[in-house]
């Protein structure tokens, strides 16, 4: 019985609704997108379309996967993957894949690209 508990709690606490998260580009234009929290299934989905263990294909797979509009229409598709690796900046396609695997429920503060490379090489 105490199983059957604590199962239901870590479903109501799982909280899977979408969360806004920002991104600021490399050439300083915000953009804007929803991602619900990350689930083992939807990990390993992402793996299995991965096809191989290389995190940023994960990633990638993810990213393609959980990004919706405000209207949870999603963002992106299967063939757009070749286009985010070739003619897309690695520093913003980064940026969104960081977005979607940080599980944070708040609404993300704008990630200025050019803080965070001066902040890192000055530390």
């Amino acid at each position: 019985m105490a199983a059957l508990n604590l199962i239901e709690k870590l479903k109501k606490a799982a909280n899977l609704k979408p969360s806004k998260k920002t991104v600021v580009l490399t050439n300083g234009e915000v953009v804007e997108f929803y991602c619900a929290p990350l689930t083992m299934a939807e990990r390993q989905k992402a793996q299995a379309q991965a096809k191989n263990d290389d995190t940023n294909e994960l990633a990638l797979q993810l990213l393609v996967n959980k990004a919706v509009d405000d209207k949870g229409e999603r963002l992106f598709n299967v063939s757009h993957i070749s286009e985010l690796k070739y003619m897309c900046r690695e520093q913003d396609v980064q940026a969104l894949m960081l977005a979607v695997i940080n599980d944070s429920e708040e609404e993300e503060a704008p990630t200025d690209m050019k803080r965070t490379r001066k902040a890192a090489s000055e530390g």
